[in-house]
């Protein structure tokens, strides 16, 4: 080691599935020669992985690691994902769906959705969904990745739906190849620093005794460090997403073509998923448990799901919420040891990502952690967890749903108030509350609020200072060139076996 090159950070990541091999790859693989990464994991201790649908984040996170795309989706038998397809949420027998693009374009600096709401007042406009690439490619089950230039081609993107129990594996092999040391084994003894409160070792009931730094809490909800350990308090969201039970199940192929999103049909207490993979189609029932019974839930999944079942309903429980610290003392939580919010928008790895992101831009230079870092990283994972929270909420409560006691409550329920102003400005001025930071744009609120009826009640003027057939014919050439596009894509199965290098090997 030359003078002055400061000694590597001793990381201690505990536990391993998809959180925790995300962390050990990232911070192995991105800050080389600053940290000395070691794993500890217990196959003794299952993961909650059943199937996992993602946002676009995850493609820059495997790019940011140099990790080939092809053999990432190979190895987890992923399939291509450019958005979801609510049904049944604002109403029975109507459906969206939320994109990875956008609607149109800014004109003047007037959003796209302006001038379509104001043509749609006049009986001008067909579904917002007509001038989205990629709700179009969607619904056609057709697939290309994005153009890399400012053209119509490149205004969406795409993300991954793929076999989390897979990609854990997936991950431990990239970062035990970078250099992270792994240990198997249970912990049964965590040391702490009797001054400062810091956690100095972990013991493993082999009678190991593991020391660290910095320590990395990927225990899942059981939280061992963050939770048990330190005693941070876990901020309950029961109240406002009420699901805390999922019956998954993975049925059978129905057909050769499989689609390239993920959809979520809206049930009486909850909502079911279809996740399309390479080898089999992944479904669950996501439920609040105060509204119907597990059995009656694996009940009505196994009923509603197609294709020849292939396991019997396995149900997991969480509690949707966060830490109010997800970094105390040198400990900090990622993934469900600092909170879950349930899977209606794919947000679960992204929120890992995010964590993982922050870790690195804040990194300490020294054993001793800098606090004004600390409640850095803490301000922004709380920003993001609350941001998402209320987007999730936005899916339940913007309904004309009475059909079951469910949906009575999430549509009559008291809101945070971050929603409630969002929801007035859009209600009153048809806009989107603007922030730098974050998960969800513009296009995302307006996908859900225009796909479950909440229409505003005003709308920007400028919008209607062209004559409406005018618009109307831009209106009517923008959905002509994305028909021309889709129609020149391949079918998203016929894209995968042309990428023979990104399909997995027969079961």
């Amino acid at each position: 080691m030359s003078i002055g090159q400061p000694k590597p950070l001793r990381v201690v990541v505990l536990g391993g599935g998809t959180a925790g091999w995300m962390t050990a790859a990232g911070v192995a693989k991105l800050l080389p020669g600053l940290a000395d990464v070691h794993l500890i994991e217990s196959e003794d201790i299952g993961i909650v992985g059943v199937g996992e649908a993602t946002l676009p984040h995850i493609r820059g996170f495997v790019e940011r690691l140099g990790i080939d795309e092809a053999a990432f989706m190979k190895a987890t038998h992923a399939t291509y994902k450019l958005g979801i397809d609510f049904r049944d949420f604002g109403s029975i027998g109507t459906s969206y769906i939320h994109p990875f693009g956008s609607f149109g374009e800014e004109v003047n600096g007037v959003g796209f959705h302006h001038y379509w709401l104001e043509l749609q007042r006049q009986g001008m406009a067909g579904p917002i969904g007509d001038y989205s690439l990629a709700v179009q490619a969607a619904q056609a089950n057709r697939f290309v990745p994005p153009v890399q230039d400012t053209s119509l081609a490149s205004s969406y993107g795409y993300a991954y739906q793929f076999d989390a129990t897979l990609f854990g594996p997936f991950m431990r092999e990239f970062g035990m190849a970078n250099g992270v040391r792994r240990t198997e084994g249970r912990v049964t003894g965590v040391e702490r620093d009797a001054e400062t409160g810091d956690v100095s070792a972990l013991t493993l009931e082999s009678g190991e005794r593991i020391e660290g730094d910095l320590f990395v809490d990927c225990s899942g909800f059981r939280s061992l460090l963050l939770g048990d350990t330190l005693d941070e308090e876990w901020e309950d969201w029961t109240h406002w997403l009420p699901c805390d039970r999922a019956a998954a199940m993975p049925c059978a192929h129905t057909s050769d073509e499989i689609a390239p999103y993920t959809t979520a049909t809206a049930m009486p207490a909850g909502w079911r998923w279809r996740i399309p993979l390479q080898h089999r189609i992944g479904n669950g029932y996501v439920f609040a448990s105060s509204f119907i019974s597990e059995d009656e839930a694996c009940d009505a999944i196994a009923k509603a799901a197609e294709g020849t079942q292939l396991a019997d309903p396995r149900v997991l429980r969480f509690r949707p919420g966060r830490r109010k610290k997800s970094w105390s003392h040198n400990v900090i939580g990622v993934g469900l040891a600092s909170g879950f919010l349930e899977p209606l928008e794919s947000t679960s790895i992204y929120l890992a990502q995010m964590a993982i992101t922050y870790l690195i831009e804040l990194f300490p230079d020294g054993p001793q952690i800098d606090s004004r870092d600390r409640d850095e990283f803490n301000r922004l994972v709380d920003m993001e967890y609350d941001r998402v929270r209320d987007f999730l909420i936005l899916h339940y409560n913007a309904t004309t749903r009475d059909d079951s006691e469910f949906w009575n409550h999430v549509r009559t329920m008291e809101l945070p108030d971050s929603l409630s102003g969002k929801m007035e400005l859009w209600r009153d001025a048809g806009r989107i509350e603007k922030y730098s930071d974050g998960l969800f744009y513009d296009a995302s609120w307006i996908a859900v609020y225009l796909g479950q009826g909440v229409l505003p009640q005003h709308h920007d003027p400028r919008a209607a200072l062209p004559k409406p057939q005018q618009v109307a014919g831009a209106l009517s050439q923008l959905q002509k060139t994305i028909g021309d596009i889709v129609t020149g894509m391949p079918s998203h199965t016929e894209y995968l076996h042309r990428q023979t290098a990104r399909m997995a090997d027969p079961l």
